[in-house]
């Protein structure tokens, strides 16, 4: 029953949802991700400044990046060319590329509608934005329930699983011994807080993102003269044009969307968690970071592991087996064997950022449906502690099917409040693009202008405000 309901959710569903308001996001915002594609890398030079006690903008995209940058760039990526042959990687291009724009959107409103704690650190995500800017706080809390089960309970213990079964392939390792290091490590992270978490992941994540991409890009400069015909094989897959892949169109479209969805996460309303963390000058700013955060996971990682597979010539049309053995096999038939042992320690790197990630989405959440009683959340962190020592030893196939289910529903709630919230984002757009076109090179957000939203002022003070504080000469004026 779990299948057939997955099915159609996330067969069905789920593809209408994340490409066709993807594209009417695209549309509506005038094709953002075209139009900032070069501001994006202004954007992320400037999160590099510090931010003053709060999380500074370039951590909340390392952390960001610790979440997608995980087992779908290895293992997903593997599943879907073995299900849906070369073609579902194009199509995993188009879920990114409008997927962009809805990342813009939910992060964009994640920093707008943020909430500052009594501990003076910021907090927000789709719960938030739910609750104050559409004012359906039974929606929101509805939201909360969905990421919690998602990605604190369901995708930490899928992660789990994974990491400790690579292992256990690669190096002979008890899958109970590595799920119970696993935890006793990530214990010690979850009890430092967001900062901890999120000075790990200022750690790991450009370290392992860089490893992993330096050895698939040596592999496939080894081959490069084979890249454009594997490239048009890629294209003509995509719509049946390619012979030995005529049959897999349907699966191809299918597969890249959803494994698409699953490794960069644009529409889930995960992302917006931590973006909502971040001091930054305009929401939109945020947005425009976590839209190449998109960009970066899938266009080079997804795409760096999905040439590495088609390149090695392991994969063959009609290939049945696991996608992280897949991977696994590839890069072991370009470099050696070593490779099998490089893609279990970068798939360990990888899973270990992620589960910190999901961790925090499920405390997030947790923290706005209790408050801050401190009870619940130790009694969340035990259990999802003993969740990954569950996950490292059992047979996972029934919660990989609820958590498609789950994963769904997020994208359901999340993407029409998000379209019954676009014009508040047209709107921050059109203040961001003014102020750009008047020269400010690093546009500022004023409260002000925008008395008509629940906005926390203690997030977002006012130009007067603000000035008032004496912090006129860190923040420029409002330009039109």
């Amino acid at each position: 029953m779990l299948e057939a309901i997955n099915g159609f959710l996330s067969g069905k569903v789920l593809i209408v949802l994340i490409v066709g308001l993807g594209s009417y996001f695209t549309w509506r915002s005038r094709f953002l991700q075209f139009r900032y594609f070069f501001h994006m890398f202004a954007v992320f030079k400037d999160s590099l400044r510090k931010s003053g006690g709060q999380l500074s903008s370039f951590q909340a995209l390392m952390l960001s990046l610790a979440g997608r940058v995980g087992a779908g760039n290895i293992a997903g990526v593997g599943l879907a060319v073995t299900l849906g042959g070369p073609g579902a990687v194009f199509w995993m291009w188009v879920t990114a590329l409008v997927g962009m724009a809805s990342s813009f959107f939910e992060c964009s409103l994640g920093q707008l509608y943020k909430r500052c704690d009594e501990h003076g650190q910021y907090r927000g995500g789709p719960s938030y934005y739910i609750h104050h800017g559409l004012q359906r706080p039974w929606l929101a809390k509805l939201m909360a329930v969905l990421l919690l089960v998602t990605f604190g309970f369901a995708f930490n213990g899928l992660q789990s699983h994974a990491v400790t079964h690579s292992l256990q392939n690669a190096f002979g390792f008890s899958t109970g011994h590595s799920g119970i290091v696993i935890a006793v490590l990530l214990g010690l992270v979850f009890i430092g807080g967001i900062k901890r978490i999120a000075a790990v992941s200022d750690l790991l994540v450009p370290v392992k993102t860089l490893a992993y991409i330096g050895v698939t890009l040596y592999v496939i400069v080894l081959q490069f003269e084979h890249v454009p015909d594997m490239l048009a094989t890629i294209f003509k897959s995509a719509f049946g044009l390619e012979p030995a892949f005529a049959g897999l169109v349907g699966s191809a479209i299918v597969m890249g969307v959803k494994r698409g969805v699953f490794a960069n996460e644009a529409g889930l309303g995960s992302a917006p968690n931590v973006a909502a963390v971040a001091k930054v000058e305009h929401p939109a700013a945020q947005g425009v970071v976590q839209a190449f955060s998109v960009f970066f996971d899938t266009f080079v990682i997804c795409t760096c592991t999905a040439l590495l597979i088609l390149l090695s010539g392991f994969y063959t049309p009609g290939f049945e087996g696991d996608g992280l053995v897949l991977t696994q096999d590839a890069l072991a038939a370009a470099v050696g064997d070593w490779g099998r042992v490089f893609i279990s320690v970068a798939l360990a790197l990888f899973v270990f950022t992620s589960i910190l990630y999901n961790y925090y989405l499920g405390e997030n959440n947790l923290r706005y449906l209790a408050g801050n009683r401190r009870w619940p959340i130790l009694v969340y962190r035990g259990v999802v502690l003993l969740l990954i020592l569950w996950g490292s030893v059992q047979n996972l196939g029934t919660v990989f099917a609820f958590a498609d289910i789950t994963m769904t529903l997020l994208a359901l709630v999340n993407l029409v409040a998000l379209a019954l919230l676009g014009k508040v984002v047209l709107r921050l757009i059109d203040d961001y693009d003014q102020q750009r076109k008047a020269g400010v090179q690093i546009p500022v957000f004023d409260a002000s202008q925008f008395r008509d939203l629940d906005l926390d002022p203690r997030a977002w003070p006012e130009g007067d405000q603000v000035a008032a504080e004496g912090g006129s000469e860190t923040r420029m004026p409002q330009v039109f």
